[in-house]
């Protein structure tokens, strides 16, 4: 018997994939662990690796499909010794015109077809004068559909009784052979009873099921020179995230200024002395850092909303946004509340590297408690950040610049940056929002605070 080999769910979101290339071919014979195809998924272009022994029977899906639903069938895998898919296809004519080339072979007599016939509910002989106990056609021509979807069986002297009662024979149980429905089970049910409860069953599903929102038009595209790009996989999971996010999640805002020279200090220090290992820290490794010692420092922020209940975590993993030639995506720093400066800096470049090339792991980019988006490097002062479901915030990070700043009760110059938290305002209140933004910023101009 062939095995069938599914489109896989190689991510938490995938809902669908690309094939984007067969590493194997109809005949190979492949075993546990080789490796079969590349997936592209909302995320990463992926491997799929065999689970299962055998030879490759049939290719279902051609190489370069994409919007292949997960569980979809791809492959055809036949075990050792049996024959190929397509073989079997071709045999099964020949099987078909032999069965065809019999018309003389008599038929099987039917069961019905007996000198004396017998009542189907009494089981005692009958006369084959009395047109209602006349032998009855095979039960699956006497079948009525029940309210969940199934076959009723009754025989037709049943369903007659059942319907001058107004009883329903979907909610009987029958006694007859085969789970049938007779002529006492009719008798036996309450009049009127149990019709509406059925006919409740059947409409409830109707009543509850939402009406189907009419599809969007077309966009009109003007009479403009231009060129179109298909998206992606993940560009489909942005636009769906990111709109559930903003239609779904109450977002509130809260922006403060940080001084960041005693930060940018710490860093070349660190720089000088972390340049023999090869390891040179990024502004953003020190955001990543004093973003997860503040929610650890503030515990009511670094939390996940559910419909019936609120989980608050015990350290944080920081999911950090990465720009990609086809959209965002977040690969996770985990326990960045307890990691080393150098470690944060090391992970980061090698999760960004393998994001890019949509070589990132489903573990690599699930699981965060919070998220931080750095958009300093392009000059951008300050923005607001989309939360990220089923996270509870999400800090976005402007550029450091030159600004007229208060210091020790005189005006000066000094390196200032603005930070915006978004906060999902369901599971987290202004003043504890308000709490973190204050913990973040005390520890970016006391960065000695986030080693100890």
């Amino acid at each position: 018997m062939s095995i069938e080999i599914k489109m896989p769910a190689l991510s938490p979101t995938m809902e669908e994939g690309t094939l984007a290339k067969w590493l194997v071919k109809e005949g190979d014979t492949v075993k546990a662990g080789d490796l079969m195809a590349e997936i592209e998924t909302d995320k990463a272009t992926m491997e799929f690796e065999a689970v299962d022994e055998g030879v490759v029977a049939r290719l279902v899906v051609a190489e370069g499909t994409d919007g292949v639903k997960v569980g979809t069938v791809i492959m055809l895998l036949d075990g050792e010794g049996e024959e190929s898919a397509p073989a079997k296809k071709q045999d099964a004519p020949k099987e078909e015109a032999k069965s065809q080339a019999k018309p003389e072979s008599k038929p099987e007599p039917r069961k019905e077809q007996v000198d004396a016939p017998v009542d189907r509910e009494t089981g005692e002989p009958v006369s084959q004068d009395n047109p209602e106990t006349k032998p009855q056609p095979a039960p699956q021509q006497q079948q009525t559909p029940r309210g969940d979807g199934e076959r009723v069986k009754a025989s037709p002297l049943a369903r007659r009784i059942a319907a001058e009662k107004g009883v329903e024979l979907s909610a009987l149980t029958g006694s007859g052979p085969n789970g049938r429905i007779v002529k006492a089970d009719v008798e036996s049910a309450e009049p009127g009873k149990a019709a509406p409860a059925a006919q409740q069953q059947q409409a409830a599903p109707s009543a509850a099921a939402p009406a189907a929102a009419p599809a969007p038009a077309p966009a009109q595209i003007p009479d403009i020179p231009h060129e179109t790009t298909k998206l992606s996989n993940m560009r489909k999971t942005i636009a769906r995230r990111l709109t559930e996010s903003k239609q779904q999640v109450p977002h509130i805002y809260l922006t403060v200024d940080v001084r960041l020279d005693k930060l940018l200090k710490l860093r070349a220090e660190l720089n000088d002395s972390l340049g023999a290992r090869g390891v040179k820290l990024s502004v953003n490794d020190l955001m990543i850092k004093a973003l997860a010692v503040a929610l650890v420092q503030v515990p009511k922020c670094n939390v996940m909303y559910t419909p019936n209940e609120l989980v608050t975590f015990k350290r944080a993993d920081i999911s950090v946004a990465v720009s990609t030639p086809e959209g965002l995506i977040t690969p996770v720093i985990t326990e960045a509340d307890t990691a080393s400066l150098s470690s944060i800096s090391t992970r980061m470049k090698d999760l960004a590297a393998r994001a890019r090339d949509k070589k990132l792991k489903p573990e690599e980019f699930t699981g965060g408690t919070a998220s931080i988006s750095n958009m300093g490097m392009f000059g951008i002062k300050q923005f607001e950040a989309v939360i990220n479901p089923p996270q509870g915030m999400i800090l976005a990070v402007g550029a450091g610049e030159k600004r007229p700043y208060v210091i020790d009760d005189a005006l000066g110059i000094a390196t200032v940056m603005s930070a915006t938290g978004s906060f999902d305002h369901r599971a987290i209140d202004g003043a504890d929002g308000a709490e973190l933004m204050q913990a973040f910023k005390a520890l970016c101009e006391n960065p000695l605070g986030m080693l100890a």
